[in-house]
């Protein structure tokens, strides 16, 4: 069953169980903080493939595959996918997931997508339209300069707030189940924009989504940031996470200690050219899909808010002088 709290937040009521997940990362993302904790590192940034698109559709498979293996579930056990990424039409999933021969539906959210896929399973769980499904999202480093920025053998400089694009992908499969990691409730977030133009600057772009959706949250469920183990937002890196806390000050929430972003967590700043931190649609899935869930397993957390963040951008309209839309969408996870 599904009630709603409030205005925007969506509560599932018996909860919506993530019975198993995986996270697969590239060379750079195993040398960061997170490096011995991701199921799979693929070293060769073309995995073998003749193209980085063709090897975002490796990391896709070997994602969801280790989801799959870790439910204990097979291929035809899944009665829906929900999967995208951030090339054109969404090609990382579509040819990385045909050979599984699952129900699909392609989704865009950029950065953002692996919360609306968690999101849009629970909510296709607990209508009762299936009893299992899953989620996958990725991104490429090589396959995103590429797409939105400028070619590898340019060898543009890279400014102070920009972010380097993970490679990595992260896969969830959830179920109707009484036990384990739940998703307890999730708001949809709103088209938020700042009139931030800068292809450099995401985590600015991004920052006012995040800090809407969770004000909306704690408003429609009545609860304050001490209420939760960790807020989780993905990826604003060291830019955008100042700016969240800069906007959320000024109506009164403080979010310090509770905090962190993936973007942080995946690269060492100290150690890696990775400017304000990481980012792309690969990143919060497999910081979550490697770090976090492994954690609530364990009893670290048992109650948080992961808040992943999209630029709704293309090249196109940032080739015409348009601003950077954003939307943030969270998910409550409990143990």
């Amino acid at each position: 069953m599904i009630k709603r709290l409030g205005k925007y937040t969506l509560e599932f009521e018996d909860g919506i169980g993530i019975t198993g997940y995986g996270a697969v990362a590239g060379k750079k993302e195993s040398e960061g903080m997170l490096g011995g904790n991701f199921d799979k590192i693929i070293y060769d940034s073309y995995a073998g493939q003749k193209t980085y698109e063709q090897a975002e559709n490796v990391f896709q498979q070997e994602a969801f595959e280790r989801a799959l293996s870790r439910a204990n579930k097979k291929a035809e056990d899944v009665d829906m996918i929900f999967a995208g990424d951030l090339l054109n039409q969404c090609i990382g999933s579509s040819y990385g997931l045909k050979s599984f021969g699952i129900p699909y539906l392609g989704i865009y959210g950029a950065c953002s997508t692996m919360a609306e896929g968690l999101i849009m399973s629970s909510v296709y769980l607990a209508s009762g339209a299936g009893s299992c499904c899953a989620c996958v999202t990725s991104s490429h480093f090589c396959t995103a300069e590429r797409q939105y920025r400028f070619p590898l053998d340019y060898g543009g400089q890279r400014t102070p707030t920009s972010q380097w694009t993970v490679t990595g992908s992260g896969s969830c499969v959830l179920e109707n189940s009484k036990n384990g990691i739940k998703i307890s409730r999730a708001l949809i977030g709103k088209i938020v924009d700042y009139d931030v133009k800068d292809l450099n600057n995401m985590g600015a772009a991004m920052a006012p989504a995040a800090a809407v959706t969770i004000t909306d949250f704690l408003r429609d469920t009545k609860t304050v940031p001490k209420d939760y183990d960790l807020i989780l937002t993905g990826d604003l890196g060291e830019v955008g996470s100042k700016c969240l806390y800069s906007l959320l000050e000024d109506d009164g929430i403080d979010l310090k200690g509770i905090h962190n972003d993936c973007g942080l967590m995946i690269f060492s700043r100290e150690r890696q050219d990775v400017h304000s931190g990481g980012s792309g649609a690969g990143c919060c899935a497999s910081v979550l899909c490697s770090t976090i869930l492994p954690d609530i397993e364990k009893g670290k957390y048992k109650n948080i808010l992961f808040v992943a963040t999209g630029a709704l951008m293309s090249p196109v309209s940032s080739q015409q002088g348009g601003a950077i839309p954003a939307i943030a969408h969270l998910v409550n996870i409990r143990k």
